[in-house]
Parts: C-alpha cells; structure tokens; sequence
C-alpha cells in the first residue's frame, strides 16, 4: 500500500461571468482604492478562439480571451521573461508562451507547463446583457502581472515527509507543487550548492547572472512562509530505501514518506592531457559564470577557446566573444547545431558568428591541453593545430549525479540514469525522479523513455512528481521544447526524434525559417523556428493535443494544421 497523504482544499476561483449583472456603458468605470472595473470590449470584438489585448480605464491591460463562448481575462506577459501573450499559442483551455514554451490556465491563471514560476493573475469576467464584457482587476494585479498560488496549511497533526533531493528548478517546483495542492506533510529540500534554487537558463549567458539574490526565485522568508525547509551547501551521500532514510554529507538523516530525486546532470570533462590546468571552465553552476566573467576581466586581452558546438558551447561563445581578444569554437561537426538543424542552417548560424568575431574549427577536438605555470597556454587539435588559449570552456555534454543510488535498489541505466514510469515513479515504491536524470516516456514521442535535459521539462516533471505523489494520477504529457537567442537571433525547437529528411519554409541565409522534421514515415516529428513565432509553440500544442502531422499535409498550406489547435 502507499502511503496516504492528509489534504488540505485549495481552490483557485477562475472567472464569474453573470449575464444578469446591471450592465454598464463603455465609458463606465468603478474602482476602488485597490480595484478597478471597466468594460473592456464588446462580445462581438472577439472571435471564438481569439485574445485581444485591451485597456482596463487607465489602470492597464488585460488579455482577453474567448473561446467556447466563454470569456476569461489574464495578466497580459509571460512570467518568465515578459513575453506578450497575445502573440503566443492558444491550445485548448490554456495559452502558451511564442519564446519559451510556458503554458497558463486562462480560466485560473495557473502555470502548468514551463519554465517559470508564477502563474497569471486572472481577473473576474461578467458579460452583460448587452453584449459587454467587464472586468473586475486588482490594481496591485496589473501592475506586478504576477501571482503566486496560494500555499496550504502545516498540520502539526500530519507526519508525512517529502524530501526532495535537488534544488534546481525541477525539485523547486516540486516543493511549491505540494504545498499549492495541499500537503500538509513536512517538505525539506536538499540543495547540492549553497544558494536558493535559482534562474539556471542564464549560466550560460556569461555577464547576466552577476547577482545570485536577483537570480534566485524566491526568498528564504518565501520558503519560510510556505514551511518549506532548504537545507544548502549539502548533498545526499546514501539512500535506505527500505528504512525510507535519506543520509546526507553533513551527517544528517532524514526519513520520508515519499522522496523525489532530483540531482541534475553535471558536466563531462573529457579526459584529455592537461585538462586540470587553471582556468578551464565547465558551464553549469552560478559560480562557473562567476568564475568565467572575472578571469575573462575587463580589457579584452584573453584568447579564448570553446570546446563544443552545441547549445551550451555556443551560447558561452557568443556571450563571451565582445569580452576576449580572440574566440574560436572547436567541434567534431562541421556545422554549429549541425547535428540538430542540418548543415545548411548551421551553415548560416556559422556566417552569423563568423560576423561578430567568432572563429571555428570544425571535424576535430582538443587531444591536449598545454600550461605554464599551472595555467593554460594553448590547446592542441586532433588535425594537429595549435590554437593559442588563455581560457578554455568546455560544452561537450553532461554526465548525471546518481552515483549515490547504485546500491539502493532503485533501476538505473547504463549511463546513470533513473528509471521511471509515465507517473515518474521508480520501480521503489514511493521514490519518484525527474529532470535531467529521469529515463521517462516522452508523450509525443509515442511514450518512448528518453533522458531530456532542459529547465523547462525539468520543472513539468517536478510538477508531475507532486501531484503523482499526492495520489493525483497526472500521467505525464511530455513534450520537449527547446531555445536559444544567439546574437538577437531567436531559435525554437518542439518534439524529439532522429530525422531522416526535413522540409524548409523560409529564407534560410537571413535566418528566418521554419523546418519541419520527418521520421521515415514522413511523419512530422519536430519543428523549429528562426524568428518565426509562434509557429513552434503552436506546434508544442498540436502535440500535446494528441494530433499528427504528416509531409502530405503540408502540400497545399504549410501552416493550416495551426487552425486545428484549439
């Protein structure tokens, strides 16, 4: 039997619509000190399955959105990074985010699918009898765009213990998860680093993550308020799953009556001659960034050498290149995010960089790294160059913190990672796992099990995790979503699968295109954009809606599939 967790009720009140209500004029407008309410449109204004963006008097704006004859009214930009939603993807009783793929309930506001972590405010709708829509807004709502759930009580009465191992945005949205639906239990949070969890999407944007007290999500008096112990600077060390013990490196033992783990990936260091010279960077953490910027300094004089042409490997480089005298980016491909995009696109990612002061040098690697005096000089290529390196980055994959969990009984992969069913739950009773360790079915990848790095799908899994936990039965609905901004270029990517042809609709030399990716059946398994929103979102939804696409549907209309949606 699992354990059963005592509950306390949270409810989220969505929109009230009342056709009876006195109906205003247009130009009518109440508030009070801490409110407003004002018509805001007519019914006629919208379509079924549209949002609008209107001016609530001259307190703000609000998102309206109707559909199934019902109208709702929302905080007006993503929480993540303030994207508009009116220019996102509206799915079937949520809209998602055209930058990176975050998915709010228009009928509650609440976040359901990320990254982020506040949900929108949502404001009560009444249509009148003739035919206004009037909208009823906090002032304090509008002007923050934000709302964070309300968390349950502590009892005192329950013994019920979560502890989370991990304190990345995967085992941080599993703790908020919990308490928002109503555990009352003890939660504690283990986090590896000494800090709260925080904003890791801008590591890798080497010169934005300077303050570790503006990165981090929530404050230490938020985690109080909501009885929600962070434990930092500790990690777990052994896990007793019959005795349900979780010990940890500072000597502690904490017993649970449910444990997600959520440890993350590490960085791979290739093991290659001199690689433990001094400044040679691996990109994960806050103080790598730290580390990065201060070597770098202020007067441009370092020759830098990046070793990787992914995403990480790139992001670093293009960050980086305006602070070093020299930027080159070594690789085994011959194109930047050729193994992602295909050579032709990765051929103009190339000419975008080459353009800003980057330099490549593909189809090899690094063989040996040369000092002096402890630090690094040089590198030597595999095609026997020698590039000149006062810093080396290194981005060439990760490696998972599981190593704890080899003799616990708990399934693990070769390669480390966890094995988990579509409710992320181990094959031990009670011990979930998700994130970037989790070997988990991928929804739109036909429940196929797959490790998937990357914050957003990270946070959906914590989310998953707390509900499965609560006895919520939330299977999960994965499906991946991925972006980069290189250069003032924006690039998106949904779905997953290797491709074996591909389909370009746009001007690839300018960088503005969509591409479709075809399985052998010609089935449409992913989509990526450049600079072309919201056409990936739009796809994320068609997935997650259970929908197929084929290449004979793009024949006649490339894009009609995105009116089948909602």
């Amino acid at each position: 039997m699992g354990t059963t967790f005592s509950r306390s009720c949270n409810i989220n009140s969505g929109p009230s619509r009342d056709s009876n209500e006195n109906p205003g004029k247009i130009s009518r407008l109440e508030s009070t000190s801490n409110y407003v309410e004002a018509v805001v449109c007519k019914t006629d204004e919208l379509k079924d399955n549209e949002m609008k963006v209107f001016d609530i008097g001259d307190e703000g704006k609000v998102l309206v959105v109707r559909q199934k004859g019902e109208f709702s009214a929302l905080g007006t930009k993503c929480t993540h990074y303030g994207a508009p939603l009116v220019s996102g993807a509206l799915g079937d009783g949520r809209v998602r985010c055209q930058w990176h793929g975050a998915c709010f309930n228009i009928k509650t506001g609440d976040i359901e699918d990320f990254p982020g972590f506040d949900s929108l405010p949502c404001y009560k709708v009444t249509v009148t009898e003739k035919g206004e829509v009037k909208v009823r807004a906090k002032i304090s709502d509008l002007k923050s765009n934000k709302r964070i759930k309300d968390m349950g009580s502590v009892s005192a009465c329950d013994s019920s213990a979560v502890v989370i191992v991990g304190g990345g945005p995967s085992g941080a949205t599993c703790a908020e998860t919990l308490r928002s639906e109503g555990f009352r239990g003890r939660i504690t949070l283990v986090a590896r680093e000494k800090y709260l969890p925080y904003d890791r999407i801008k590591i890798s944007k080497i010169g934005t993550a300077t303050d570790i007290d503006k990165l981090q999500v929530r404050t230490s008096e938020y985690y109080q308020g909501t009885n929600i112990n962070v434990l930092t600077g500790v990690e777990a060390t052994k896990i007793e799953t019959a005795e349900r013990i979780v010990h940890l490196s500072n000597g502690t033992k904490l017993a649970y009556s449910a444990l997600y783990l959520a440890t993350g990936a590490k960085p791979r260091v290739p093991d290659i001659p001199g690689v433990d010279l001094k400044n040679i960077f691996t990109v994960r953490d806050f103080q790598d960034s730290v580390d990065i910027l201060a070597t770098l300094g202020a007067d441009a004089d370092k020759d830098v050498v990046v070793l990787g042409l992914s995403f990480i490997g790139l992001e670093t480089a293009a960050t980086c290149c305006k602070k070093a005298k020299s930027m080159t980016v070594v690789g085994k491909d011959q194109a930047p995010l050729g193994q992602i995009f295909g050579n032709e696109i990765g051929q103009s990612l190339q000419t975008l960089f080459e353009e800003n002061g980057v330099k490549f040098r593909f189809e090899t690697t690094i063989v040996k790294c040369n000092g002096e005096d402890g630090v690094i000089k040089s590198v030597e290529l595999a095609d026997g160059t020698t590039l000149p390196a006062d810093m080396l980055i290194l981005g060439v994959g990760t490696t998972f913190y599981t190593d704890f969990l080899k003799d616990t009984g708990i399934a693990l992969e070769p390669n480390g990672a966890v094995n988990v069913n579509d409710k992320l739950e181990t094959n031990v009773k009670n011990v979930y796992a998700g994130g970037d360790i989790a070997y988990a079915p991928v929804h739109s990848f036909g429940n196929k099990q797959m490790s998937i790095g990357h914050v957003g799908l990270a946070q959906y899994h914590g989310r998953v995790a707390a509900l499965n936990i609560l006895r919520k039965e939330a299977p999960l609905r994965t499906v991946p979503y991925f972006w980069t901004m290189l250069f003032g270029k924006s690039i998106r990517y949904a779905g997953c699968g290797k491709p074996t042809s591909s389909l370009v609709d746009g001007d690839v030399a300018t960088l503005k295109f969509v591409i479709f990716f075809f399985d052998e059946t010609e089935k449409v398994i992913a989509v990526a954009s450049c600079m072309r929103d919201p056409v990936v979102s739009q796809f994320a939804e068609f997935l997650h809606q259970g929908k197929s696409l084929y290449k004979k549907d793009l024949k006649e209309d490339r894009f009609a599939w995105t009116k089948t949606i909602n």
